[in-house]
């Protein structure tokens, strides 16, 4: 497992590096199909904002799906900790639902918890999909970040296993019933919601 440690606008210690490596040797235990672990140190100059002055984010790129955690804290090392529980416990969920549950206690499927999703109204979507994030120019919001990633045809539980790990609020995919694009998004609670794109 390759570890790459990166700051922005920041430098890292050497020191640091070396606990990193430490801290992160039982995530193969977790995940034996782990190829690298990305850590992202930063730090932010705000003095009200002192209390999380360094964040920590955490990317396992490995065979299955992508894996993020992140955590701000007011050193470096207390935010690393913080990930290093955020990562654990998405890694240990992740390995749960591989294990195959008998009985009595065999927790409810997500497709069987969200059917009623797919023919409801979805009136709880914000109307801020045209907000970007940066500068105004005068002519609109100015793009500061894109990112392109590759498509695979899932399922509605696959995408919501994966947003999970992930650890976003939503996660857009093509859905493999229908072929059209999709959005499942978290709702209060755990609740989930799906919005789908007609073509």
């Amino acid at each position: 497992m390759d570890i790459v440690v990166k700051g922005r606008h920041t430098e890292v210690a050497e020191r640091f590096r070396q606990h990193v490596a430490d801290k992160l040797t039982k995530i193969e235990k977790l995940d034996p199909k782990v190829i690298r672990v990305d850590v992202e140190c930063s730090e932010e100059h705000n003095p009200r904002r002192s209390n999380e002055r360094e964040r920590i984010e955490l990317t396992i790129l490995s065979r299955g799906p992508v894996v993020r955690a992140e955590a701000a804290a007011q050193d470096c090392y207390a935010a690393l900790d913080l990930a290093v529980q955020k990562l654990e416990a998405r890694l240990r969920r992740a390995l749960d639902r591989r294990k195959v549950h008998h009985g009595a206690k065999t927790p409810m499927s997500v497709a069987t918890a969200t059917a009623g999703l797919e023919r409801g109204s979805l009136n709880g979507v914000a109307d801020s999909a045209g907000e970007g994030e940066g500068k105004e120019d005068g002519e609109g919001p100015l793009v500061s970040r894109e990112k392109t990633h590759a498509a695979v045809a899932m399922s509605l539980d696959q995408a919501l296993y994966e947003m999970e790990l992930v650890g976003h609020d939503f996660y857009l995919f093509v859905d493999s019933g229908t072929s059209r694009p999709s959005v499942v998004y978290r709702r209060r609670g755990y609740d989930y919601g799906v919005i789908r794109l007609a073509v």
